[in-house]
């Protein structure tokens, strides 16, 4: 079998052949007389019922069937994380030799790509992505003349810039490197627009990686909730490596809470909400004489460039709003990024924009 057939060969070797740590849950559920984990047999105060004395399940299963469920996978091809930056961590460390192999990244973009490669050792390669006509796209030519990776990071929509990455496009460079690299798509943000994950598509491509994450859309940022969707060889190879007991027994609970159907329905309220008040602030924008460039793109933030991002940020802070300065960014010079927030949170920032000059 080559490469493009299984991923896992593209691994390190010593990830292939680790024995995994078999954590007492793993070993044996939680059922019956639990003498097997050296835990404390009574509930701490405030528990609630949530049995927080014992260990939880490595991968809950309730979870996991549920979320292959939202995102239309089976679930040996599903690994839950503490968040997307866990899952970027498993595969830099699982596929990435220190000081041999490379990634590739198309800054700007999330900063935790080249970090967690920075701390393997890993190099990266960035292949800036290109600016024109308002948007913001990727440089193929240039991808397809870098040296071979391990690891192709791209992000639709990406963050900061939110640019979207036609489906055909992130599936023909998957082809294109199945022989020695794995592509890693960050979905981070897809609820926010129209386009369908590539979830689906690993089954048919076993060098494509997808991302996703509760943090955004489903307000799960303080629970720390996270997948991988990739080819069942390649979870195996994440699972060896993960914490013992990634997913805290409250995260777990709250997670499944926001993917009930209610909770759903409630989730596409708010999206609308979210666009409605994003139009809004990109009006305001254009009309600022302060305001030079915008990029609306296709997520729950704005990116804008103004005359002086130091102003800003110092003005902001001082009105107690909080934005993020992009400007260390390649390409994004005097650069800021505003989350859109509630109604109340946007009129904040309108009342801010009305007083604020450079």
């Amino acid at each position: 079998m080559n490469s493009s057939a299984n991923p896992a060969e593209l691994a390190r070797a010593e990830i292939r052949a680790l024995k995994p740590y078999a954590s007492a849950r793993a070993l044996a559920d939680s059922a019956g007389v639990l003498l097997n984990a050296n835990e404390n047999p009574w509930p701490p105060a405030g528990d609630s019922g949530l049995g927080l004395n014992r260990y939880p399940d490595p991968q809950p299963a309730a979870l996991k069937s549920r979320l292959a469920e939202v995102y239309g996978v089976d679930e040996s091809r599903l690994l839950i994380t503490r968040g997307s930056d866990e899952g970027i961590d498993l595969l830099v460390r699982v596929f990435c030799r220190a000081g041999a192999d490379r990634v590739l990244i198309c800054p700007p973009c999330f900063g935790m790509y080249a970090l967690s490669a920075r701390v393997q050792n890993a190099e990266v390669i960035e292949v800036p992505l290109l600016e024109a006509d308002g948007d913001w796209r990727l440089d193929l030519a240039a991808i397809g003349q870098a040296p071979p990776c391990r690891l192709y990071f791209l992000c639709s929509p990406n963050n900061p810039t939110g640019n979207l990455i036609e489906a055909e496009t992130v599936l023909d460079l998957a082809r294109r490197v199945a022989g020695h690299g794995l592509v890693v798509i960050d979905e981070a943000y897809i609820e926010f627009c129209d386009r369908p994950s590539l979830a689906g598509q690993v089954k048919d491509q076993p060098n494509l990686v997808v991302l996703r994450t509760l943090s955004k859309a489903y307000a799960l940022a303080g629970c720390r909730i996270g997948a991988v969707i990739a080819d069942g060889q390649v979870i195996d190879l994440l699972r060896r490596i993960i914490a013992p007991y990634p997913l805290p027994t409250p995260s777990v609970a709250a997670a499944l809470a926001a993917l009930a159907p209610e909770a759903l329905a409630r989730q596409e309220g708010q999206l609308a909400t979210l666009a409605g008040l994003k139009s809004v602030l990109l009006e305001q924008l254009a009309a600022h004489p302060d305001v030079l460039a915008v990029w609306p793109g296709r997520a729950n933030f704005v990116l804008a460039r103004v005359a002086d991002s130091g102003a800003l940020m110092r003005a902001a802070m001082q009105a107690g709003i909080r934005l993020r300065d992009q400007s260390a960014q390649q390409g994004l010079n005097h650069c800021v990024r505003i989350t859109i927030g509630s109604e109340a949170e946007m009129l904040a920032l309108t009342e801010f924009l009305k007083d604020w000059h450079s």
